[in-house]
């Protein structure tokens, strides 16, 4: 065997597994994986803070399905990674951070930026490992990888001493763990049918992970072939295109009556990859009947975030299911057409832009302009890119939905996403249309990755809406505190500015006259510069929501 350093074959263990890049921000306490990786074809994306490390990597695992790889250094380095750790826990998604350590010989001694991975991240992370043998360093990474994607895949952390990296062994390069997707038995189909088949106002609710561009086109085309409703979990709202005629609309926040009335008053209802957690039963209230009929159809045995009644859990992932239904025909059943068509033409109406748009106070630029004006530029596969906040609706109300994967937003309420995770999804898919929409408080936590876009060449669009607040907080104040503004109040930069400052296309749109002109600009410096642009939209403060 080669001999070769702990550090050197972790490296060779990434790329055995696939991995394209990594996400990094260097420290001294893993050097010698660095310089591993200088030899390698892996390439090292050196990001400008660990938060955007981490999301740039949970946004490569919600793209690929495989793990999105991130690398930071101890102490600080790993505090500011932990907000990406807990995106990748709540949102299920695979990621695999390896946070540099101290020497052994120094643990529990407060040496410079010691801590304890194992105290810091063990709520929130699959698996937490800390590489003492250099001769098991790559069955650490197998392990992590493969704990990262089975089952209800999630973030795994991997501890790394900088002096163990640095010793020598002859160790080879472990392969990769297969994962399994579980399987569809033929009493599960034959029951199912029976249940559809016996139904009356039938639906399916589909979200969670495990879900590929052919098994979100099997669900949808078994859906669309019984005209069965489709209802989608918060933030996964890809999994069935919003052109599809079963498309009954989104479960999270700012849902439609008629999306809550299929989720509650479907008499089976077939759940694919997710659960009913907490988000589309607003607060564990809806369909928690005890004699609910809920076929649950998740790869985690746990059902972990479930609440609820459970009729029949299906073992399996989306993949695995998605080929069963493939082969699934209905026979004889009520006519499902009329419970079908009013959610569907509701959720339809939803995505009109209303009438009042436009009356916006002077100085600003109307949000659903803006939308109306963005829509016949983008090509049917964008992907849309958005982290939280009240800025997210526009983009969640107006934007088409395209095929898997083409919604990268998060679960957990995280803010700050919205730059990194368009630079990641532009990196893997360079000649993708990717379109972030930022708010201004969201876009300033990770701005500065505009600098990592540059550098390595992603080209999103960002729209930054400026309201000059924390809208959401705004209007949970308003609503409990009415009157009494505290705290949520912003005074911003010059967004445009700051944009060309990085090298990007930066305007400013304050003028609805302005909005065609300033957004063809900007799709023309993604599409033909292939530079990233941001539009910096001035808008109505008091229009914290569409439609208002």
């Amino acid at each position: 065997m080669t001999e070769q350093s702990a550090g050197h074959l972790i490296v060779r263990s990434l790329e055995a597994h696939g991995v394209e890049r990594v996400f990094t921000v260097p420290g001294e306490s893993y050097l010698d994986v660095l310089d591993g990786l200088y030899d390698s074809d892996v390439q090292n994306v050196v990001c400008r803070q660990e938060g955007g490390v981490t999301y740039m990597a949970e946004a490569y695992g919600k793209l690929t399905g495989r793990p999105g790889v991130a690398m930071v250094t101890r102490g600080p380095g790993a505090s500011n990674a932990f907000v990406g750790v807990h995106l990748a826990w709540q949102d299920s998604t695979p990621l695999v951070l390896f946070v540099g350590l101290v020497p052994v010989a120094h643990r529990e001694r407060e040496a410079f930026q010691e801590f304890d991975p194992h105290q810091w991240f063990d709520t929130q992370a699959k698996r937490v490992m800390v590489l003492d043998d250099p001769d098991r360093a790559s069955e650490y990474v197998a392990q992590a990888f493969f704990a990262a994607r089975s089952g209800r895949p999630g973030p795994v952390v991997v501890g790394l001493p900088e002096d163990v990296i640095t010793r020598l062994t002859e160790a080879p390069v472990v392969a990769p763990i297969p994962v399994t997707d579980g399987a569809v038995g033929a009493e599960d189909l034959e029951d199912l049918r029976a249940a559809l088949e016996g139904a009356s106002r039938p639906a399916i609710l589909v979200g969670g992970p495990r879900w590929t561009p052919a098994a979100a086109e099997q669900v949808t085309a078994f859906a669309e072939r019984h005209g069965i409703p489709v209802v989608s979990d918060w933030r996964a709202a890809d999994r069935v295109p919003g052109t599809s005629p079963v498309n009954a609309g989104e479960t999270g926040y700012g849902r439609s009556r008629g999306t809550v009335d299929v989720l509650e008053n479907a008499d089976v209802l077939l759940v694919i990859g997710g659960t009913l957690s907490d988000i589309p039963t607003d607060g564990f209230t809806v369909r928690q009947d005890p004699a609910a009929v809920n076929w649950l159809v998740n790869i985690d045995p746990s059902l972990r975030q479930h609440s609820g009644a459970v009729t029949r859990q299906v073992l399996a992932s989306p993949v695995a299911f998605g080929r069963a239904l493939a082969q699934l025909e209905l026979g004889a059943h009520p006519d499902w057409s009329a419970w079908l068509e009013a959610p569907v033409a509701a959720r339809r109406k939803r995505f009109e832009i209303p009438a009042t748009a436009g009356n916006n106070v002077a100085g600003t630029a109307d949000m659903e302009l803006v939308m109306k004006a963005l829509i016949p530029h983008l090509p049917a596969d964008t992907a849309v890119v958005y982290g939280s906040g009240n800025h997210t609706a526009w983009a969640n109300t107006y934007l088409p939905t395209g095929p898997f994967p083409s919604q990268l937003s998060v679960r957990n309420g995280t803010m700050g996403y919205s730059v990194p995770g368009a630079v990641s999804v532009s990196l893997q898919q360079p000649e993708r249309f990717v379109l972030s929409v930022s708010g201004d408080g969201e876009f300033l936590m990770n701005s500065q990755e505009l600098a990592t876009a540059r550098q390595y060449g992603a080209h999103p669009l960002i729209l930054v809406v400026d309201n000059g607040q924390y809208g959401t907080i705004r209007a949970h104040q308003e609503n409990h505190y009415p009157g009494r503004v505290s705290g949520t109040q912003l005074s911003n930069p010059d967004f445009a500015t700051v944009a060309r400052g990085y090298g990007a296309f930066g305007a400013r749109l304050e003028r609805n006259e302005d909005i065609e002109s300033v957004l063809a600009e900007a799709v023309r410096a993604v599409t033909e510069d292939r530079i990233p642009a941001v539009v910096h939209v001035v808008a109505d403060p008091a229009k914290l929501l569409p439609g208002m």
